[in-house]
């Protein structure tokens, strides 16, 4: 099975109806960073008349979500419905492949052909 990571950059907004949204579509988790950053505009505000010369950075919030690869299409329209309000900042959505995932607790590599052979190894939990 092939993953892909979603990553969108939006304004800080309410979460809630795409938290409720990508539970409907079977996605099992999601990350939420604080962050701060700016696009294009270079931080303008949609109210300003000029946009800046120097960058400003403004507060932001990253989402990051993994799914199937067949599921991608059907969040990112999500994604948009959820967070489109028509203004300045509503955000980017980044896609990108996922070459592997590991387990910490357990080690498992979730991607491998061998995930249910372990080797024998004392000094950890995971084989």
């Amino acid at each position: 099975m092939n993953f892909s990571k979603i990553e969108v950059v939006t304004s800080r907004s309410d979460l809630s109806a795409l938290k409720e949204g990508l539970s409907k579509q079977k996605v099992s988790g999601m990350t939420v960073y604080q962050v701060i950053g700016c696009g294009v505009e270079k931080g303008t505000r949609e109210y300003e008349p000029e946009i800046h010369e120097k960058m400003e950075l403004l507060p932001k919030q990253m989402i990051m979500v993994i799914v199937e690869v067949d599921k991608v299409d059907d969040v990112i329209e999500l994604i948009k419905k959820e967070l489109y309000t028509g203004h300045i900042g509503d955000g980017k959505i980044f896609v990108s492949p996922v070459s592997r995932v590991i387990r910490v607790r357990t080690g498992e590599d979730l991607f491998s052909q061998q995930t249910k052979q372990k080797r024998q190894c004392h000094s950890c939990p995971y084989g």
